[in-house]
């Protein structure tokens, strides 16, 4: 048994209840596939010629949560967390990993970063709309969009994990 409990999304709620729960459904996927792991594994790109790993899916995906619950929701200035030199805005940065980050330091911004956007999607409408390339973006797009991130990433972390010890599934 992991110490993630993975929630089960509702099979019969609204709209808000359905989004909210896929998406700590892949939160806690994320999560699982790390948990076990030594250090050296989740910063060990499993699947060459790829470059990707464990931690920088983390890392990565804290950036996401910050870049779309923060930056496009609520259009705070919040900076790059990982890597100060990737895109002003965060989205593609995260995945370079870096002496000084240890893995539970990765982990632990990535839930708190999760944490203040459950924060900040709480109580508001999913028709609200939010300033974004020109345009306007509802939440339930970026709560779809987020989904969609997320269980790409669940992918690739079933890929590296099993490549690392042969674990699938979850």
């Amino acid at each position: 048994m992991t110490a993630t409990e993975r929630p089960m999304p509702p099979l019969h709620a609204g709209e808000r209840a359905t989004l909210t729960g896929w998406l700590d459904f892949y939160r806690a996927t994320l999560a699982q596939k790390c948990e076990g792991l030594t250090e050296q594994q989740l910063r060990t790109p499993s699947a060459p010629p790829s470059p990707l790993t464990l931690q920088g899916l983390v890392q990565h995906m804290a950036e996401v949560e910050r870049n779309w619950f923060r930056r496009v929701l609520l259009g705070e200035a919040a900076p790059p967390i990982f890597d100060r030199e990737a895109d002003p805005d965060g989205r593609d940065g995260g995945f370079d990993l870096t002496d000084d980050v240890p893995f539970a330091a990765a982990r632990g911004i990535w839930e708190r970063e999760a944490a203040q956007a459950r924060a900040n999607v709480a109580g508001r409408d999913l028709d609200a709309t939010s300033p974004f390339m020109g345009s306007q973006v509802t939440l339930r797009w970026i709560c779809t969009h987020l989904v969609g991130e997320y269980a790409r990433h669940a992918g690739h972390a079933d890929l590296l994990r099993e490549r690392i010890d042969g674990t699938t599934g979850v």
